[in-house]
């Protein structure tokens, strides 16, 4: 087996100027990659400009950087040109609004413009990769999921999901392109809906719902449950480990026991419609499920802050 690591994309375009499209920019570029970052808005790339001033301070203060932020700053473009930003590209990635019509569009322009051996990939966190394939049957099978957790340039595993028509070459490419800029690919071989990380998480969420809901345990408390105790320790060992560590036959036994106990609810529930009626949708409201002070961006360092020290705890671990 070659031991080899895989090259960075040479270049990349990223559609889709948000949270996750410039964050997106940032982690090729600081791996080498040239980024041409595309928008339909002037705001949104100037927006953006600003997203990627701030992630490379930050990732230079946390001493997570290797080069210098200018030499990642200039590594990237912007534009509203998509046939041009396109044109050259061995790898387009994008990460625009949730909804298929917008999505089908988009790749639909990629066809015409990407060269042919482009890698067409999509960030989508639920839409079936399948059903974009269909939606552009000419280039279905270089249309791929390469879904990244936010923020990108900190969280390290990406999901590179298979849709039906997606060919064997352009999962094997888009695997080795991110693991070229330092991440970690799972690859999911049926595309189901929530792939994989969010099955879990909305898995774990349900029950934590239940959990007060039904008045077992204050919210408070379950939230510290997870943070502090499950969550802690999944950081460093996974669930099958655990299992493990700890014996098939007692997990087994718990699993017969506690499983008809487990919520199995199928809609979000009124923790969710108590408080959205409420005006609480969260950071942005000054309150969700917890009532904030801080603006939202502070909100958001102070919990990448917090990331950076558990990874880096982590890598001195090693």
């Amino acid at each position: 087996m070659s031991t080899t690591t895989p090259s960075a994309p040479a270049a990349v375009t990223v559609v889709g100027a948000g949270t996750m499209g410039h964050g997106l920019a940032v982690q090729f570029a600081r791996h080498g990659a040239g980024v041409t970052l595309v928008d339909h808005r002037q705001s949104n790339l100037d927006w953006a400009r600003d997203g990627v001033d701030d992630a490379l301070a930050f990732l230079d203060a946390e001493g997570l950087l290797d080069a210098a932020p200018d030499a990642v700053r200039g590594r990237i473009d912007y534009t509203l040109d998509l046939p041009v930003a396109a044109s050259d590209a061995a790898l387009v990635i994008e990460s625009v609004s949730e909804d298929l019509d917008t999505k089908a569009a988009v790749f639909g322009e990629l066809a015409a413009a990407a060269p042919a051996d482009a890698v067409l990939a999509t960030n989508t966190s639920g839409i079936p990769i399948t059903d974009i394939g269909e939606a552009v049957p000419a280039v279905a099978d270089r249309i791929v999921g390469c879904h990244w957790w936010n923020p990108p340039y900190l969280l390290p595993t990406v999901e590179v999901v298979r849709g039906e028509a997606t060919s064997d070459t352009t999962v094997d490419r888009t695997a080795a392109f991110v693991e070229a800029v330092g991440r970690d690919p799972i690859v999911v071989e049926r595309d189901v809906p929530g792939f994989v990380w969010n099955r879990i998480q909305f898995a774990v969420l349900r029950e934590c719902t239940h959990l007060v809901t039904e008045g077992v345990a204050s919210l408070s408390d379950v939230e510290r449950a997870v943070r502090d105790g499950y969550a802690l320790r999944t950081a460093v060992v996974g669930p099958f480990e655990t299992v493990d560590l700890a014996g098939l036959d007692l997990f087994r036994t718990i699993a017969e026991n506690l499983y008809p106990h487990l919520s199995d609810a199928t809609e979000p529930g009124p923790l969710f419609e108590e408080r959205l009626a409420a005006g609480r949708g969260g950071v942005e409201d000054g309150a969700g499920f917890h009532e904030y002070d801080d603006d939202p961006a502070t909100l958001i360092r102070r919990r990448d802050e917090r990331v950076a020290a558990v990874r880096r705890a982590l890598a001195d671990d090693d």
